[in-house]
């Protein structure tokens, strides 16, 4: 199951990747064919964040109704910890 922290963190990407190829798109030194692969790309990755957004609000839905409840995960480090040190 994706968390709300998961899939923010692929909508950032996501979004970044968005912004960067929107800069291609405005080159002036690049083919024809290099800003159609970047528009298809471009396309593609618009669906995506639909489609991450569609999800994050069906879980952030289900978690408001009480469907779905968030768990809380503790980090279990073991380095700089005095106990596990030789």
């Amino acid at each position: 199951m994706e968390t709300v922290g998961s899939l923010i963190d692929k909508l950032s990407i996501n979004e970044l990747k968005i912004y960067h190829m929107k800069e291609q798109l405005v080159r002036e030194d690049v083919s024809s064919e290099f800003k159609k692969d970047c528009e298809n790309r471009l396309a593609i990755l618009s669906t995506q964040r639909s489609d991450l957004e569609a999800e994050l609000q069906e879980l952030l839905d289900d978690v408001l109704s009480g469907r779905k409840k968030l768990r809380l995960y503790r980090q279990m480090k073991m380095y700089n910890e005095k106990k596990f040190k030789d």
